[in-house]
Formats: structure tokens, sequence, C-alpha cells
């Protein structure tokens, strides 16, 4: 991917109405100054041509996570690339806080779905961690990240989450700030309702294994200053489910007004 600072490819062929309606949003780790063109690669080429069926004069909707969503016109193609023809800005940059997710690593697909999901409930960090009762240790932070930047892409956020790799669960508790409230989903003992806890902005959600936390575990967690230990009801939720109910009620404590895109004739500042 290039970034090109002549202007762009004749007149935008499309009317600015249609640049607030683009039905595509793409997340580009690229310079998205207005007035540029972006020169994309063969994958992306291939997804606005094949997958989305795009033709020259398509509007899109773009973000880097740093300078907030752009609207861009598709100029065309070319053999193995596309070009886009950045138009105006339409979301300014802002900040995007939200809880963590710490979660023991499970199957695969579980994880890929809980990323997925989380990226969609405003997760702002991730954070596998290894308990003595994970089954494996491993896992693809290239992919994981593949997939919280597509899952940005649909959900209209301006930034993607960050993944930080695989740790054992004392050593990632002890990077946690500590005024970060932990609120920890346990399947055994005591644990107060997560609909009747107060929620602060700056929230943590831990997640175990499936299999639940090893009691050691537990009696340290219940130890821990600034940690509540939370039941999501009656049931025993797998751990993508846990993580996704928790989430929900996180978020529903502290959402947001849906961002309106700025007009032609808006200042995006």
């Amino acid at each position: 991917m290039t970034t090109k600072g002549k202007p762009p490819i004749g007149p935008s062929p499309v009317a600015s109405d249609d640049l607030e309606a683009a039905r595509a949003r793409l997340y580009l780790d690229a310079d998205l100054t207005p007035g540029r063109d972006v020169v994309l690669g063969p994958e992306h080429a291939t997804y606005l041509r094949t997958v989305l069926r795009l033709k020259p004069g398509a509007a899109l909707a773009l973000f880097n996570a740093r300078d907030g969503e752009v609207a861009a016109v598709l100029a065309g193609f070319a053999k193995g690339s596309a070009t886009l023809s950045l138009v105006r800005t339409t979301r300014t940059p802002a900040p995007e806080p939200g809880p963590w997710l710490l979660f023991a690593l499970v199957k695969r697909t579980r994880v890929d779905f809980i990323v997925e999901k989380a990226t969609e409930l405003g997760v702002e960090r991730l954070v596998p961690v290894v308990t003595r009762r994970t089954q494996s240790n491993r896992t693809n932070l290239e992919r994981l990240s593949m997939i919280a930047a597509e899952a940005a892409e649909q959900c209209e956020r301006l930034t993607v989450p960050t993944i930080e790799a695989p740790e054992a669960l004392e050593r990632a508790l002890s990077h946690l700030p500590p005024d970060r409230l932990l609120l920890v989903a346990a399947e055994a003992g005591p644990a107060q309702p997560l609909a009747e806890v107060m929620i602060p902005a700056d929230t943590a959600v831990l997640i175990g294994p499936e299999g639940g936390f090893d009691p050691s575990e537990l009696a340290m967690l219940a130890d821990r200053p600034n940690t509540v230990l939370v039941g999501l009801g009656p049931r025993i939720l797998r751990a993508d489910t846990a993580a996704l109910a928790a989430l929900a009620i996180v978020q529903s404590r502290h959402a947001v007004a849906r961002p309106v895109r700025a007009g032609p004739d808006d200042t995006a500042a």
C-alpha cells in the first residue's frame, strides 16, 4: 500500500450523499490526509473488486485508528492494485476508552469469536491469559489483529483494540493499573450478580477457562485489591458466552451516542 501526494485522479464522481452512505468501510494503516491517493495492494484490490463488486466511482469510508474517518472514492483498478482518492474527513479522531478483557485461552475458533465480538462491544485492550486449567498457551496474534480490524470496520469504530501476547494470569494481573476495577466471572464461591455492581468507566473483565478457575486462583483473586467476583446468572456459561454477557452489561452502563459523520459543508474539526 502506498500513498501519493498528487491531487486525486479526476473530480469526485459521486455525490456528497453517496459519500455519507458508503457501504464499504476499510481499516488501512496508511496516511489518510484528504487530497491524497492511496494505492492498495492485491489483497485489498481483490476484496473490493471480487467480494464487494465495487466499480470505479464507488464511495468508501476509511480509517487508520489515528486520523478519524475519511470519505474516499474508488478511482480505478490496475493489475494487482486499486487506487482510492481521499476526499474529506467525515469523523475527527476521538478517544474510544473501553473495558479491558482478560480471557483464558480456549479453542482457536472460540478465541476468534471472543476477539471479534469484544471488538464490537467496545473493548480497548484484549489480554489472553494462561491459567492452571488452560489447555493451550499459543495463539496467532497476527490473525487476531486482523479479526479485530475487520470487526472494527463493521461496527464503525475509529480504533482497533490492542491485543497483547498471552501471559500467565499472575503476570497479566501485575500489569493491570491498580485503579482499574477487575470484575472476575466466577462459577463457584461467593459472587455478586454483575447487574448489581457499580461499574466505573475504568474496568477490566476476567474470564476463566473451560472448567473454571482453579480454587487457588479464585482464592488469590478474592484477596486482590479492587477486585470483585461476579456472577452472570444461574447457568454455567461457555467462556466465550461469559465474555459477551459480561461485556454487554459493562457497555450498557457506559454507552455513548452513535457518532454522526460530517457532511461536505460541516467542519469535521
